[in-house]
């Protein structure tokens, strides 16, 4: 088994994601990193800290010059960073002394890879927004469709009260409302440019720095911290954070499809369930089960990075270091949860015979909590609540249901609120409504 699902041919389409796996790769980073050191000599140039010339040169052919990621491979692990080859390289591709003795003035290494990550982050960002509101969307219309299809709530996996579908899936819909939020607060946070030199004072480009790090962040479309932030990684960690609290919302979504699909409950079907090597009759959750392991890694990753804050002094290539063995799995898995829910999201369907199967087992017992409140009018409720217990125990012993039993002790009691589903179906269609859908 590979070390990564993202590099692997044979489960790549089960755990990884594409479209966010191309913004961690080698090619992907140095492509970042270029823009950034070309962005950084045309402003320099333009403010007159090098010749505007070798600026306008670099900037150009920073979009043009092609470096081979593995002609870096052992300088980098050298010097610990890939950048020292990267200018290197970048010099000789450029074929013009005079102009590439410019390049990288007055940077240091952590300036160009943090601002290159935060250009591909904010591409990221926004491909997960998308998803999100898609996502959204087709849980609302699956909410509003089943708003008042009843089942069996459960508690400790036990029945409790009546319940709608509709009412379940905003259950999973409604984090995602608030992980959409938080992210469009998230997203301006990590696209910030990082422009500290050094050990970020920024003393090599004297009274300009200020006006160049403004500059750099103009010129690629993040945001200017007015600081210095080498070793505060709060921003990360923050983002990671947000990924592992989606990634439990969406596995949160997975644990119950798997046990609604479960055989003797069947409550919803998936479509596309996987197969068995040995047993035709399986229909494996493999979808749910996929989201369910990609949300306790993402809690491992994320607990991985949330250490990698403590950065001691100017910078840390401990912590740092940790941050780069760690950031870009746990990307790729919340890209793959978003992905694999929204494709469940249009395969799920509920059985409604099933469901009615689950409320209504031959006992009556799902409406205990329905007859205590209606004897609790008539009496006080501790008291309501004994006798109802007792008909329960009744019931359990393999006399009539309960409906039956409480009819027969309190012929005159109003027993219409058993079987209501309280405020589920008006939940699911709020849900349906706040979604888009």
């Amino acid at each position: 088994m590979p070390a990564a699902a993202a590099d692997s041919t044979l489960y790549r389409s089960l755990f990884s994601d594409d479209e966010t796996a191309a913004l961690f790769t080698d090619s992907a980073e140095i492509r970042a990193m270029l823009l950034v050191e070309g962005a950084l000599a045309g402003v320099q140039g333009r403010l007159g800290l090098i010749p505007e010339t070798a600026g306008a040169f670099i900037d150009r052919a920073s979009r043009e010059v092609q470096i081979d990621p593995a002609a870096l491979a052992a300088e980098t692990a050298t010097n610990g960073v890939p950048v020292p080859a990267l200018v290197a390289a970048f010099r000789k591709a450029m074929e013009a002394p005079d102009h590439a003795q410019y390049l990288h003035w007055g940077a240091t290494s952590q300036d160009i890879m943090d601002t290159g990550l935060a250009l591909r982050l904010r591409r990221l960002t926004a491909i997960w927004e998308g998803r999100l509101n898609r996502l959204a969307a087709a849980l609302g219309r699956l909410a509003r469709d089943h708003a008042e299809l009843p089942l069996a709530a459960r508690t400790y996996g036990q029945a409790a009260t009546p319940t709608s579908f509709g009412a379940v899936v905003a259950g999973w819909g409604h984090p995602l409302l608030r992980h959409r939020a938080r992210l469009q607060a998230l997203a301006p946070e990590l696209a910030t440019v990082s422009l500290g030199g050094a050990a970020g004072t920024l003393s090599a480009m004297g009274a300009e720095g200020p006006a160049v790090r403004a500059g750099l962040a103009g010129a690629l479309g993040l945001h200017d911290p007015g600081h210095s932030w080498h070793a505060e990684r709060d921003r990360i960690g923050g983002f990671a954070a947000w990924m592992a609290g989606l990634c439990a919302s969406l596995g949160k979504m997975g644990e119950d499809l798997i046990l609604m699909a479960q055989s003797g409950i069947g409550e919803i079907r998936i479509a596309g369930a996987g197969g068995s090597s040995t047993m035709p009759q399986k229909q494996n959750p493999v979808g749910p089960s996929v989201l369910v392991a990609l949300a306790r890694q993402a809690v491992a990753l994320a607990a991985a990075l949330q250490g990698a804050g403590i950065h001691r002094q100017q910078r840390d290539g401990a912590a740092w270091f940790v941050e780069w063995l760690t950031l870009p799995q746990l990307c790729i898995s919340t890209g793959r949860a978003l992905a694999l829910a929204l494709d469940l999201a249009g395969r799920i369907a509920p059985d409604a015979q099933a469901m009615a199967r689950g409320l209504d087992d031959g006992t009556g017992l799902i409406h205990a909590e329905a007859f205590t409140f209606a004897l609790a009018r008539h009496m006080p409720r501790p008291e309501a609540q004994a006798r109802i217990k007792a008909l329960c125990a009744e019931a359990q012993s393999g006399g009539q249901p309960l409906p039956a039993l409480v009819a027969r002790d309190f012929p005159d009691l109003d027993l219409s609120a058993a079987g209501g589903l309280g405020m589920a179906p008006a939940e699911a269609r709020a849900f349906a409504e706040a979604a888009g859908a």
